[in-house]
């Protein structure tokens, strides 16, 4: 792999029993559990994490600035919500865990379904949705990079505005990465202007190349002004000592899901956005694709990452993941359950066949 190439785990936040197909262990929640899963991560080799966020599930940016405390190289990637955050204020609060840090954060900007009224937001249709999302990412990109801002969008307003305490640029890194995802036509116009990095969930090959050629041209049809467009993934991988133990177990889980017997959380049923159908419609092209991309587990709840799912031996899913960095990906977000299990077995076996 090559030497740019990042790997990140996720770690869930949930006070429900169950996570994507998992059933979940006494104090699954605590901060000591938490915290343990991000030492892990540090411990064999990854890079940080993603947080996901969701109305019903604790607060992101809290439990990603307690792991922060705890750890001395770990990296939130902190999802977050325009309409649940204002700009000014989460531009604010992610300068100072930035800070507090020593520049460990990165921030994954969600758009998809919520639940918007029980926070007291409120959306219009998907144009209108996206539009403040541009409006967001433009407005605390420039409130990391600017003072004394002002700015009067349709959704979103500052005057005078200078957020303390100002980021430190370290290398090339004027603030943190904004990752984003959506595979709508109104999502990809934000990502091709406004993301440094564009995640896509565990798509074929062709699919993946075709929506990164769409996005470069959109970069230059639209005048991106800033650095190019990096690429992420954010896939389940099945790992197991060998290929056959690998699908067994496969067909094991999604046989369990099948059944309903293998957990009852989910966060995808607000409403099927356009990157989610994708995934649940490569079911119709068979249960495997590629050469290792199991489709089955969409048919049985699987939402998200947890759509599709890499099998096979560490080297099956080694030689997977590098034909995607071959396409242009960089930043991959793998995670499978149980999570602390994975961390390490990922770690040891996965990890040092992609690290230089």
């Amino acid at each position: 792999m090559s030497s740019h190439s990042e790997f990140l785990w996720y770690i869930p936040n949930d006070i429900k029993a169950g996570h994507r197909g998992d059933a979940a262990g006494e104090n699954h929640n605590s901060l000591d559990t938490l915290t343990t899963q991000a030492k892990a991560l540090e411990e064999h080799g990854w890079k940080g994490a993603l947080i996901g966020t969701g109305w019903g599930r604790p607060d992101t940016f809290t439990i990603a600035t307690a792991l922060v405390a705890r750890t001395t190289s770990f990296e939130p990637l902190i999802a977050v919500r325009p309409g649940y955050w204002k700009p000014a204020n989460f531009a604010s609060a992610a300068a100072t865990l930035d800070h507090l840090s020593g520049g460990r954060l990165r921030v994954n900007v969600v758009s998809g379904p919520d639940q918007l009224a029980a926070y007291g937001d409120q959306e219009g249709n998907q144009v209108q949705r996206y539009a403040r999302t541009k409006e967001f990412m433009r407005l605390i990109r420039r409130l990391w990079t600017e003072e004394d801002v002002t700015f009067s969008g349709e959704h979103f307003q500052v005057a005078n505005s200078t957020v303390t305490p100002r980021l430190v640029p370290v290398g090339d890194r004027l603030h943190p990465q904004l990752y984003f995802g959506g595979a709508s036509e109104a999502a990809e116009r934000v990502a091709a202007t406004e993301a440094d990095v564009q995640l896509f969930w565990g798509e074929p090959l062709d699919g993946v190349r075709q929506r990164i050629e769409r996005l470069k041209a959109l970069s230059k049809t639209l005048d991106r002004d800033l650095q190019p467009l990096e690429f992420g993934l954010r896939i389940t991988t099945l790992v197991r000592d060998t290929t056959e133990q690998a699908w067994a177990d496969a067909e094991a889980k999604v046989a369990k899901m099948a059944e309903g017997a293998a957990g009852s959380w989910q966060d995808h049923r607000h409403g099927v956005a356009v990157g989610q159908q994708r995934l649940l419609d490569l079911a119709r092209q068979g249960d495997v694709l590629d050469d290792n991309l199991y489709t089955a587990p969409g048919k049985f709840g699987g939402g998200g990452a947890g759509t599709t799912w890499l099998v096979g031996s560490a080297a099956d899913v080694a030689r997977s993941l590098r034909k995607y960095e071959e396409l242009g990906i960089t930043h991959f977000v793998l995670s499978d359950t149980p999570y602390l299990t994975e961390i390490k077995r990922q770690g040891s076996q996965l990890l040092p066949l992609l690290l230089p």
